[in-house]
């Protein structure tokens, strides 16, 4: 989910209602009866119109939510089944095939000495459709080493992704964007930075669309999800595979401790780092900042979420007649997870967080492994990841990598 837009581009969902023609309203109206079939009567303008950027008769939709694969509600009884089953369906809707391509990585670009650790770019191949550069970074010393693929966000703000994390010191231009946004969201720090310095070989991949794989713009990212969908293809989808395919490179390297990679990811970072806990067996446990909720509850009118454009990176067509966010997220149970929040956070309600930790918290506690499941929400904080958020973040990852 992208951060807010400056107040003067936004258009508020819910400003206006557009009615169309009683013989719309006919298509979704029992026979002869004027109510929606199988539903309480609603009013005609209600059943056919738009209510602001969603469908009059939306609350119809919610209501046929039933997530009737989530742990606890499916038939499946056998965790393990379940799970399989479960990655299995959310990998059908990614849209995005399994790519085995070779990385054929080429190490050692621009390498730069660190405080405590080594800089380096990398180009490799995610998928066949293309080579990518990521950063690097290698504490000094003998590995192997723990890990962490680290997940940029998203923010409206696309000629930075993996230097929203890491300090780019190959590009000065990119370096006072990158200030400025760590400046924004995380107390004036880098968080991949802080984390090679405590002894953790760091990657940082930039998603279509984001550093040296775009720009894009804001209005752009619609017709390019939609142009995906017409090539038979995902955006969403994409970056999830290209996820997994980078922590499985990660994972790979001969200083990295494969048994000791983390995930941990910032906002839309967040949204990718638990779903790349849940479809990687790469990653050994996750840290989510600020991407959590019921897709119920924040369906609601006002929402970021509604406004189009950003959400397609997390739209996975379909997947919601099978799951909720916190039932993906809960495949990669019991891995442990840490889950940070703010109680400001505009884009995300209490009730979408209330909800998505109450599934969560089930579904570890149903595996015996409640302990493993950490969930914090700062009641002054908003969608930020500040200095203490990291250090509590870098100690829990300590614990348990």
């Amino acid at each position: 989910m992208a951060t807010p837009e400056p107040a003067a581009d936004r258009d508020p969902v819910g400003r206006r209602a557009f009615v169309v023609g009683a013989g719309t309203a006919a298509l979704f109206a029992g026979p002869g009866t004027g109510t929606v079939a199988g539903a309480e009567p609603v009013a005609a303008a209600e059943a056919a119109g738009l209510e602001g950027a969603l469908p009059g008769f939306h609350p119809l939709l919610k209501d046929e939510l039933r997530f009737p694969l989530a742990w606890g509600t499916s038939p499946i009884r056998d965790f393990r089944t379940w799970r399989r089953v479960a990655r299995s369906k959310v990998e059908e809707h990614l849209l995005v095939a399994r790519d085995d391509t070779p990385y054929d990585p080429v190490l050692g670009e621009q390498r730069e000495e660190g405080d405590g650790f080594t800089r380096e770019l990398v180009t490799l191949s995610l998928t066949r459709y293309g080579r990518t550069r990521a950063v690097l970074l290698t504490p000094h010393g003998t590995g192997p080493f723990p890990a962490v693929l680290l997940l940029h966000d998203h923010g409206a703000r696309f000629d930075i992704g993996k230097e929203k994390l890491v300090r780019p010191w190959y590009d000065d231009t990119r370096l006072t964007s990158a200030r400025e946004w760590a400046d924004r969201y995380f107390s004036g720090r880098f968080v991949g930075d802080e984390l090679a310095r405590r002894g953790y070989v760091v990657l940082a991949v930039d998603a279509l669309g984001w550093g040296d794989r775009g720009p894009t713009t804001y209005d752009q990212q619609q017709a390019l999800a939609s142009n995906f969908y017409n090539l038979g293809s995902s955006l969403a989808g994409l970056m999830a595979r290209e996820d997994v395919r980078a922590a499985a490179f990660l994972a790979g390297l001969d200083r990295v401790d494969r048994r000791r990679v983390g995930a941990l990811g910032f906002s839309m970072g967040a949204f990718r780092a638990w779903q790349t806990a849940a479809l990687s067996d790469d990653i050994a446990a996750a840290v989510s900042v600020c991407w959590m909720t019921g897709l119920k509850e924040v369906m609601v009118p006002g929402n970021n979420i509604l406004r189009g454009q950003s959400s397609y990176y997390m739209l996975h067509p379909g997947l919601a007649r099978h799951l909720d966010f916190p039932d993906v997220a809960s495949i990669g149970a019991p891995k442990p997870m840490l889950f940070l929040h703010g109680g400001q956070d505009p884009l995300f309600t209490g009730e979408g967080l209330r909800v998505a930790h109450e599934k969560l918290r089930a579904v570890w506690r149903s595996r015996h492994a409640g302990e493993r499941l950490d969930i914090r929400v700062r009641p002054d904080l908003g969608h930020v990841f500040t200095a203490p958020q990291q250090d509590d973040a870098f100690t829990w990852l300590d614990a348990v990598l």
